[in-house]
């Protein structure tokens, strides 16, 4: 699967009827001159971050429909061009629709199913992963811990706040939060029942037997995994997952300023699904 495709990869847009409503795709179909390999459901991250990482996104997509996987990648509710305002946004909403979005790919993809998740859309992946029947999964730099999530997020309106002059405080937010009130982070209102799912969201065990691949991304070679990747990783392989995990040389590309992609990053995936 290495290499650029050489032939054109093109999505088909489209919408699908959610549980709050629409949700806007990207199906990216297996190429035809090929035996088909399974499928494989996207899973985007957070907030400003999902825009980031829409090359990035892409780019893979595009190699996984050229090595014969059905891709399908959906727009969350309340999150770029599906339904609802961020402010409607809410993580049971999500899991509900992530099944609906499993069942339309499954319709039109052959098995096995991986689950392809990206920082907070890890959490959501591993999740599922745990609901259905899935092969295994592929995690790009997964959030482990919603609730420190959700404290770097709200440090984004913190600095802004110093920016404009502004006094604020994290303290002061989490009240606004738990008093029932939505709080406006760069651009995106955040409702408190999202709130309160970040906060207690955490990175689940996939199923014995399940193969996970992890990569993170580091700023130069001679760094390893986070040392709390590497005690949930030691969690996950004595609890039977199948794990393979690696560093990749590169820019966060879900929070630079530019939009910039890692070529390596897409080498790695699509050889961690040749084997």
């Amino acid at each position: 699967m290495a290499g650029e495709p050489s032939v054109e990869i093109r999505p088909r847009p489209g919408f699908l009827q959610g549980s709050s409503g629409p949700l806007f795709i990207l199906y990216y179909p297996p190429l035809p001159t090929i035996p088909p390999r399974g499928s494989i459901l996207y899973i985007h991250p957070f907030a400003e971050e999902m825009n980031k990482s829409r090359r990035m996104a892409a780019l893979q997509a595009r190699r996984f429909a050229a090595a014969g996987f059905g891709v399908l990648q959906p727009d969350l509710y309340g999150c770029g061009d599906s339904g609802g305002d961020f402010a409607a946004a809410r993580w049971t909403v999500w899991q509900a629709d992530l099944r609906l979005c499993l069942d339309w790919l499954l319709a039109r993809s052959a098995t096995p199913l991986y689950l392809w998740g990206l920082r907070l859309g890890c959490l959501l992946a591993v999740e599922l992963a745990t609901q259905v029947q899935a092969t295994g999964s592929i995690l790009w730099h997964p959030v482990i811990d919603g609730a420190k999530a959700l404290t770097q997020f709200l440090r984004l309106r913190l600095a802004a706040g110093m920016l404009d002059g502004t006094q604020e405080t994290l303290a002061r937010l989490r009240a606004e939060l738990a008093a029932g009130r939505a709080v406006e982070v760069a651009g995106y209102e955040l409702h408190p029942e999202l709130a309160t799912a970040l906060e207690q969201a955490r990175l689940a065990t996939p199923p014995a037997g399940a193969h996970v691949n992890w990569f993170e991304l580091v700023a130069t070679p001679e760094r390893g995994l986070a040392p709390s990747s590497q005690q949930l990783l030691a969690q996950w392989r004595e609890a039977g997952v199948a794990v393979s995990a690696r560093t990749v040389v590169g820019e966060p590309f879900w929070s630079t300023q530019e939009i910039t992609s890692v070529p390596a990053l897409l080498e790695a995936t699509s050889r961690s699904l040749d084997r």
